[in-house]
């Protein structure tokens, strides 16, 4: 694996810490960036997604 720095808004990492548990935190972002990779990765070329205008 390769080390990333990523910046998250402030009480982010607490509230994943809440739900994943202590020291889960980079396991859960880890899994919520492979979801949403797979997820987009499905959608159709072309295709508008939420939050586009």
């Amino acid at each position: 694996m390769k080390p990333t720095l990523v910046r998250l808004p402030e009480g982010v990492p607490e509230r994943i810490d809440a739900v994943a548990g202590k020291n889960r935190r980079a396991e859960f972002i880890r899994e919520a960036v492979e979801r949403e990779l797979k997820r987009r990765e499905r959608q159709k070329p072309g295709k508008a997604t939420e939050g586009d205008a």
